[in-house]
This record gives structure tokens, C-alpha cells and sequence, in this order.
């Protein structure tokens, strides 16, 4: 899949949680991600420059890439 693509997803999902507040929507974002993502798409986003994110689907992407590295 594309990169631009799943940075563009990402950055849709966390917009759309954005109005519950910062920490609500890292939190609904990464568990979005995680339930809904399947593992090439993970593995494509956790591979990327985080930089090009949104500050939500970022921290959402870190969170969600040292729980997968801690396992």
C-alpha cells in the first residue's frame, strides 16, 4: 500500500477523533489502528517518517510501534 495513502488515513481517523480532546483521540486512534489495520498497513506506517503526521496520528503511531516492539 502507499505510504502517502496510510499517512492520509491516518491523519483522517485522528481528525476524526479530534474533538474529544487530545488524549482521548490519541487513544481512539491507536485503537482504530490496531483493530482495524492489518499488519502490512502497521508495518508500512510504523516504517515511516513520523515527522509527516498529524501531532494525534503521530503520538497514536508511537504508541501503537513500542507496544509492538515490546512484545
Amino acid at each position: 500500500m502507499d505510504i502517502a495513502k496510510l499517512r492520509r488515513m491516518a491523519d483522517q481517523i485522528a481528525a476524526n477523533f479530534e474533538a474529544s480532546g487530545h488524549e482521548a483521540a490519541v487513544a481512539s486512534t491507536a485503537e482504530h489502528i490496531w483493530k482495524f489495520w492489518d499488519p502490512r498497513m502497521k508495518a508500512g506506517i510504523y516504517a515511516d517518517d513520523p515527522a509527516q503526521l498529524s501531532p494525534i496520528a503521530r503520538e497514536a503511531i508511537a504508541r501503537l510501534k513500542a507496544d509492538a516492539e515490546a512484545a
